[in-house]
């Protein structure tokens, strides 16, 4: 613990305005660029979590919490597991499908494709897919009329507007006397959608489950997509889920799914995080100058202080205080500057694109046009944490050399 009289002239010399105005900029300098980091490390983490929230609903918007899947093929009896999975507390709705790759086609024009057969009243129950369309409607998925609702990317792909027909190709194939035939299909265009997410957009068909059914010759559904009460907590429903229908069904979690994407973020937001603390660590380190500067220039007070009996771990004190000082004010105004920037951000960008009249974030390249800002409190504890250890790391030299000088050295040439 620090003595009273050490955190006196520790934060004297903080305050004291110095003969070397140097020294006082050097100082000065430390300050802002420690601010300067916290405040930059704050913002763009929490701009990082705004995108990594934004996809995650965009993703999980379509892509189920949870999937019962059958490993020996479809699920027959889908109706009876649906019964029994709706039964758990932490199950907010169940939704059948079937789904196999294929191709779009309208005249020349061939587009890859994923064929979903959804039922169009029980889909809004686990994705928003109802909510984001651009043209058409939803309900006019119904068994038998072959209509089929595609993404905006696809549509543009294939040159096609809601009410055209396009042609479906299955990867079975039909074997006529004519010889081997790929299974072809009209389809009316029934509405466009447009999530935001190429992967969607672009590749996504969607139509009446029954449909999919007669024009893949399958029976049941290929699955059943859930939609938990805490999309966080998924992992563990999957797994009493599983335990609760019986048969060689399965339970895949949107984690499992999407693995190697959300790790992908995470490795880029920890790298990001590493690389932006330099910036910290070199604002921190320039402490390291001005405390050398302080103690060069504070020799005859340290001898005079010593020869009062001041002890040399008294001396160290002083100064290890005087750069946490130094270090504590930078990291507090870089604290209140990056939360403040990370709550306004959403609101400050479109002031500045519209001021100079840019878009950083253009909507014909990038999907996610707006800037979000998602501040973690964790976050910024870390960031304040970290900047504070590397302003402490940085007085412990220069404390120490102040408390190896010799009074009688020092006192030579007064």
């Amino acid at each position: 613990m620090f003595r009273p009289f050490e955190a006196f002239i520790g934060l004297r010399y903080v305050r004291a305005k110095r003969r070397n105005h140097f020294i006082s900029f050097i100082s000065l300098t430390s300050m802002i660029g420690v601010a300067l980091g916290v405040t930059a490390l704050i913002t763009v983490l929490s701009v990082m979590n705004g995108f990594e929230k934004e996809l995650k609903e965009r993703i999980l918007g379509m892509t189920s919490h949870a999937t019962v899947i059958d490993y020996g093929g479809t699920l027959k009896d889908w109706r009876t597991i649906a019964r029994e999975v709706s039964g758990h507390p932490d199950i907010l709705g169940v939704a059948p499908y079937v789904s196999a790759e294929g191709m779009a086609m309208n005249n020349k024009l061939v587009q890859g494709t994923i064929i979903n057969g959804i039922l169009p009243e029980e889909e809004p129950k686990v994705s928003m897919v109802a909510g984001k369309m651009r043209e058409g409607d939803f309900n006019a998925l119904k068994a038998g009329d072959f209509n089929v609702i595609i993404g905006a990317e696809m549509a543009r792909s294939l040159g096609v507007l809601t009410g055209d027909m396009i042609t479906l190709v299955a990867p079975q194939a039909n074997v006529t006397p004519a010889g081997i035939l790929p299974r072809l299909k009209r389809f009316r265009v029934a509405g466009i959608f447009e999530i935001g997410m190429h992967e969607f957009d672009s590749a996504l068909a969607l139509v009446h489950m029954e449909d999919a059914q007669k024009f893949f010759r399958i029976e049941g559904a290929t699955g059943l997509r859930l939609k938990t009460r805490d999309v966080m907590q998924a992992p563990v429903i999957s797994r009493e889920i599983m335990r609760q229908i019986p048969g060689s069904y399965g339970v895949v979690d949107w984690t499992q799914q999407h693995v190697n994407f959300f790790r992908a973020l995470k490795t880029e937001k920890t790298v990001m995080f590493v690389i932006l603390s330099l910036i910290v660590a070199v604002a921190a380190f320039n402490i390291i100058s001005t405390l050398v500067m302080t103690v060069t220039d504070k020799e005859a007070d340290i001898a005079v202080l010593r020869t009062l009996g001041a002890s040399p771990r008294s001396i160290l004190a002083i100064f290890v205080i005087q750069g946490t000082v130094i270090g504590l004010i930078g990291i507090l105004l870089g604290v209140i500057g990056g939360v403040w920037l990370a709550l306004n951000v959403e609101t400050i960008v479109p002031a500045i694109e519209s001021l100079f009249r840019v878009k950083f974030l253009s909507p014909d390249i990038y999907y996610i046009s707006e800037l979000p800002s998602d501040l973690h409190r964790g976050d910024v504890v870390v960031i304040a944490t970290v900047a504070f250890l590397f302003c402490m790391t940085a007085t412990l030299y220069p404390a120490w050399r102040a408390a190896r000088t010799q009074p009688a050295e020092a006192l030579r040439y007064e």
